[in-house]
């Protein structure tokens, strides 16, 4: 495990042990003789702190952690699971998105799609890839890739982390609410399975337009909404600094939405999130993967209707008055 990442606000007990650490391991070992059982205490304690705050853990947290600079990213997750992956450009009509990557690969001997949301790390990265909000031309490139796994009777792999779509002036006048639309409507129809993971940040409509999944598994301190907490908080509380009560409100986590039904499996990650390993981070899904992929046969199943009994389901609402509660009618 690293524990040299940056801590987050509610990990600030971790700094000082940390910074003990990088002090041991630029130390001269002929003037420390117990440097060795010096650093392991202190990593000892180190773990046993981060587990005792991770059992406290609250949903804000998990908000926090699902942005952390060091998380792994799509193509992070896509070096380790699909080594043999081409990436594939443009949406056929007016450019790249850098924002939205896709492209063939195999799995397990199968060969799939995968379409997948990307954020940049660096400052120049991140430009160029919008900082993870996809253009429309991005999702015209995931509508295009899907009716390609169409064509080939490819299943599709989808890899979500954004915190919207791009709100750029010049987006909306190229359309991008109707990108989003026409990408939702390619997936509602199509006859091949959709896998969709929720890796960082689910927000929004940027979100949902790539994650119509027959089945929607979601890292374990990943969030999933239909708005930042940040932006609810503002907008009901007429205060950003309730967005921790306001992730509490909206059922942003993970552990949430699989009580509500409306994903359908959390992957497990390394104590501490998925940026202190990213490989077992990896690994993790790789399981969660394979196991998705043998539990359902690609064979005579018609997954368009499968999706489409999957999302009218949402929202159900029941009456729990009996007939003699209820007020009189007429």
């Amino acid at each position: 495990m690293n524990r040299l990442v940056s801590e987050l606000e509610f990990e600030k007990g971790l700094s000082e042990i940390r910074s003990a650490l990088e002090k041991l391991t630029k130390a001269d070992p002929r003037k420390v003789p117990d440097l060795a059982a010096q650093r392991a205490r202190l990593e000892a304690q180190y773990d046993q702190q981060l587990a005792a705050i991770y059992r406290e853990i609250i949903p804000w947290n998990r908000v926090l952690i699902s942005r952390h600079p060091q998380r792994p990213r799509f193509l992070d997750f896509a070096a380790v699971l699909f080594p043999d992956f081409i990436e594939l450009h443009g949406d056929r009509r007016y450019g790249d998105d850098g924002a939205i990557v896709g492209g063939p690969a195999t799995f397990q001997g199968r060969s799939v799609i995968l379409i997948g949301e990307q954020k940049g790390r660096s400052t120049k990265e991140n430009i160029m890839r919008n900082f993870g909000m996809p253009h429309p031309e991005g999702y015209r490139k995931a509508e295009r890739l899907i009716r390609m796994a169409e064509r080939f009777d490819m299943p599709i792999v989808t890899f979500v982390d954004t915190s919207g779509a791009s709100a750029l002036e010049e987006d909306e006048a190229r359309g991008v609410s109707w990108a989003i639309a026409e990408c939702l409507r390619t997936q509602a129809e199509i006859h091949v399975p959709i896998i969709s993971v929720i890796i960082g940040e689910g927000m929004s409509g940027g979100a949902i337009a790539i994650a119509m999944g027959n089945r929607v598994l979601m890292l374990e301190h990943s969030i999933y909404s239909v708005i930042a907490p940040e932006a609810c908080a503002s907008q009901l509380w007429r205060d950003v600094a309730a967005a921790p009560e306001a992730a509490t409100a909206m059922h942003v986590t993970a552990q949430q939405l699989l009580r509500l039904g409306l994903i359908d499996r959390i992957v497990p990650e390394p104590l501490g999130g998925a940026h202190r390993d990213p490989t077992t981070a990896a690994l993790y899904l790789e399981t969660a993967l394979r196991e998705e992929f043998s539990r359902i046969s690609f064979e005579q199943f018609d997954w368009a209707q499968q999706r489409y009994e999957r999302y009218r389901q949402f929202g159900q609402v029941t009456d729990t008055l009996s007939t003699t509660q209820k007020a009189p009618t007429g």
